[in-house]
């Protein structure tokens, strides 16, 4: 079986190429998302560069293709998820993980892949209500957009405190009813910053990680009960419901598609 080519990854990396800076770690959700091609040599085994006497390099390509053009001395590419490439980290001891896009790349440390294994998404961060006038503007943006995109049914609106770090941006949690890499909640996040949020280098890095409903339903219902400002959109009935601390409950959207009325004095952030 051939797996599909990491869309995500690639596009992150692409626009990291063009100037456009995605948050590192999402980055590392698409990585753990769709996974990469680790090329390997005739007997199966996995190809490390340079050569034996320096800190061996392993490479992971986005596409099986790229992959075999970029690296013509391998036998193959193999796909590997998360749990594959920490078993690779475990018994290599592998110091550095290069990535490769189309256009653009991206290096990873050797205690960062650890980390990131070994927790799992959204482990080493922590998650808060934000006012910021560009989290408003998101959210805002959502309730006009959401009906779009019939696969998704939640987006959470985040403030996001990177523990290692301390570094923190915004995140928007997708909830979908497709397989990840999810095509939906990657043309959401661009309608969203192409057309109605226009960020600019004073405001926060936006970030979004898709989530399953099924699969990653445990995570879901935790943000659930984190206070977030939160959108939801029932396709049955065309309701879009959102959720937050500004409003004193839950309001819903009208199914004929119209936008909900706007409070008095409330300015639309950056739109297009």
């Amino acid at each position: 079986m051939i797996e599909k080519p990491n869309v995500r990854l690639a596009d992150l990396l692409d626009r990291r190429a063009e100037g456009h800076e995605p948050a590192p770690q999402a980055v590392l959700a698409a990585l753990s998302e769709g996974g990469v091609f680790v090329p390997v040599t005739r007997t199966g085994a996995v190809l490390f560069l340079p050569d034996d006497e320096q800190p061996p390099t392993l490479l992971g390509f986005t596409d099986a293709a790229l992959g075999t053009r970029l690296l013509p001395a391998a036998a193959g590419m193999v796909h590997c998820d998360l749990a594959r490439l920490r078993d690779i980290l475990e018994k290599t001891g592998v110091a550095v993980l290069g990535v490769r896009s189309g256009n653009g790349q991206a290096i990873f440390p050797e205690q960062v892949l650890r980390d990131w294994a070994a927790r799992g998404p959204g482990a080493e961060m922590t998650l808060s209500w934000s006012t910021d006038p560009v989290a408003v503007a998101l959210r805002d943006a959502l309730v006009r957009r959401i009906r779009e995109f019939p696969a998704v049914r939640s987006v959470w609106v985040a403030q996001v405190r990177w523990q290692a770090g301390g570094e923190e941006h915004l995140m928007l949690h997708v909830a979908v009813d497709e397989e990840l890499p999810s095509a939906s909640a990657d043309r959401l996040m661009q309608t969203l910053l192409r057309e109605e949020v226009q960020l600019g280098s004073h405001h926060p890095k936006v970030g979004m990680i898709a989530l399953n409903t099924t699969t990653h339903a445990e995570s879901i219902a935790r943000l659930d009960g984190a206070g977030l400002d939160t959108v939801r959109h029932d396709v049955g009935s065309g309701q879009v419901r959102v959720v937050s601390r500004e409003y004193d409950g839950p309001k819903a959207a009208p199914a004929d598609g119209t936008d909900p009325p706007r409070r008095a004095g409330r300015r639309w952030f950056g739109r297009s």
